[in-house]
């Protein structure tokens, strides 16, 4: 960790939690809420911060698991990846997406009222980013392969910003028949851009992971930059 990243505390409804700043070489900027995979906020998430940082974006990412531990963070070996199963399981999707809210309260009062705040979320993280737009705390949201849309299709009318949607054609954990039903959703709606990458899998994105696809994330990476650009 340097001296443009550390830990800071959040108050969120339950209680405080810890969230990863990661800050540009100015210190300012527009915000990103990054909110992480069902692995807790690990050292592949913490790089994604400091990316986006040096991208000149304040990046922070809340510690979702606190309730269950302070800085939890997994590997993807099979082991891990049932606790990561577990931890999710035992994870409350509203209490979840309240922290996110708090996190963003948090994030608008370091970056100021002149910029504006936007959510980037990964797998679970996706689905609480889209959440997160539908309750209108973002100015907008970006989502990588978030499961679980498919299953909140009635929120799609109440987001009113700008949505980004990720997703691999090869995915194993999201059904293409999801994906589809995402599309059809939003098909006809000029806030909501989305992008399936054929040959890419769940967690494209992750270079920590097998599954990382270099052409799929340098293109979702494209047009994520290019995404926040245009509406930060």
């Amino acid at each position: 960790m340097d001296s443009n990243t550390q830990w800071i505390d959040v108050q969120g409804e339950d209680g405080t939690f810890q969230a990863y700043l990661a800050l540009p070489r100015g210190g300012s900027g527009p915000g990103i809420v990054l909110i992480q995979e069902i692995f807790g906020v690990n050292a592949h998430i913490r790089s994604v911060a400091e990316q986006y940082a040096a991208d000149g974006y304040v990046v922070l990412a809340p510690d979702l698991f606190w309730r269950q531990g302070a800085h939890i963070e997994l590997g993807y070996d099979d082991a891990d990846w049932q606790k990561a199963a577990q931890l999710k399981q035992k994870t409350d999707t509203n209490r979840a997406v309240a922290d996110v809210a708090a996190t963003v309260k948090v994030l608008r009062e370091r970056v100021g009222a002149a910029q504006k705040v936007a959510s980037v979320g990964y797998c679970f993280g996706g689905l609480l980013s889209y959440l997160t737009a539908a309750n209108g705390t973002v100015d907008a949201a970006v989502a990588y392969y978030g499961g679980g849309i498919q299953n909140q299709l009635d929120r799609a009318d109440a987001v009113q910003v700008p949505l980004l949607l990720h997703f691999g054609g090869r995915d194993q954990h999201i059904p293409q028949d999801a994906v589809k039903s995402i599309a059809e959703k939003f098909g006809d709606r000029d806030n909501v851009e989305l992008h399936i990458y054929p040959d890419a899998e769940h967690g494209f994105n992750c270079s920590h992971r097998s599954t990382y696809h270099q052409r799929a994330a340098a293109e979702a990476r494209g047009h994520t930059l290019l995404f926040l650009s245009e509406n930060q």
